[in-house]
C-alpha cells in the first residue's frame, strides 16, 4: 500500500530518514540557543522599560530597534544576506552548520519579543511588594518576573519552537537540509508530488507534537 501511494518516496526512505532527524537538530540547536539569548534579551527590554524596575530609556530603545530590525526582515533574504558572516563563523554556509547561525539569529529577536511579552503580564503588584520587601532586581527577575510567568513563557516556547519548524523549511531553499530540502530537491525540482505530501504530513505531525506538549505543559505549571 505504502509502495502505491509513496513510490517515489519508497526508494528514498533512509534519505528521508535522514532529513528528519537533521530537522531534529536544527531544531534543538536552534531552540536551545534561542532559548537562552531570547530569554535574556527579553527580560532586558522588560526590566528596562520606562517604569520598571531598571529603567533605562537608552538601553531598552537600541535593543528594542535592533529586535525590530532582524524581525522585519523576512527569513528567506535574512539566510542570504548573512552568508559571508555565516562562512567567517561556521567555516560554511550550507548544510546543518550552515544553516544553524541564521536561524538563530532569526529567531533570537523572535522568541525575545515573545519572552517581553510574557513577562509584561506580571502584576505590578507583585513587583512592589518584592521591592516594599526589599529584593534586589536580580531576586525580582528571577523569584517574581520569571516564576510567575512559567505558564506564558511555556506558551512562547511553544510558538517559537513552531516558528523555527517553518524557518527551517525556508532554509531548505538554500541548501540547509532537513525536511524542507529534501521536498525542495525532490517534491519541488523532480516534481514528486508523494514526496511533497508525504513531507508536509511529517511538518504536521511535528508541529502537532509541539503543540500538544506545549498546551500539557501550560496546563501542569498553570495555578
Amino acid at each position: 500500500m505504502l509502495e502505491q501511494l509513496f513510490p517515489n518516496l519508497i526508494v528514498k526512505l533512509p534519505e528521508f530518514g535522514q532529513s528528519i532527524i537533521d530537522t531534529f537538530v536544527m531544531l534543538g540547536i536552534t531552540g536551545l540557543f534561542s532559548l537562552i539569548f531570547g530569554t535574556f534579551f527579553g527580560v532586558i527590554l522588560v526590566v528596562t522599560k520606562e517604569g520598571n524596575i531598571l529603567e533605562n530609556k537608552i538601553v531598552y530603545t537600541i535593543l528594542s530597534t535592533i529586535i525590530d530590525l532582524f524581525r522585519a526582515i523576512p527569513f528567506i533574504i535574512l539566510i542570504i544576506a548573512l552568508i559571508s558572516v555565516t562562512r567567517f563563523v561556521m567555516g560554511t554556509s550550507i548544510g546543518i552548520r550552515g544553516a544553524v547561525f541564521p536561524l538563530i539569529v532569526g529567531s533570537v529577536p523572535f522568541f525575545a519579543r515573545q519572552v517581553e511579552s510574557a513577562l509584561s503580564e506580571v502584576d505590578n503588584g507583585l513587583i512592589e511588594a518584592s521591592q516594599a520587601m526589599g529584593c534586589s532586581p536580580i531576586e525580582i527577575i528571577f523569584r517574581v518576573y520569571l516564576k510567575e510567568s512559567i505558564p506564558a513563557l511555556i506558551r512562547a516556547t511553544t510558538i517559537t519552537l513552531i516558528a523555527i519548524i517553518g524557518y527551517i523549511s525556508m532554509a531548505g531553499a538554500v541548501g540547509a537540509g532537513g525536511i524542507g530540502d529534501f521536498a525542495i530537491r525532490y517534491g519541488a525540482y523532480q516534481y514528486e508530488t508523494d514526496t511533497t505530501i508525504c513531507c508536509i504530513i511529517v511538518l504536521l505531525l511535528i508541529t502537532t507534537l509541539i503543540q500538544s506538549l506545549g498546551n500539557y505543559l501550560e496546563r501542569k505549571t498553570t495555578h
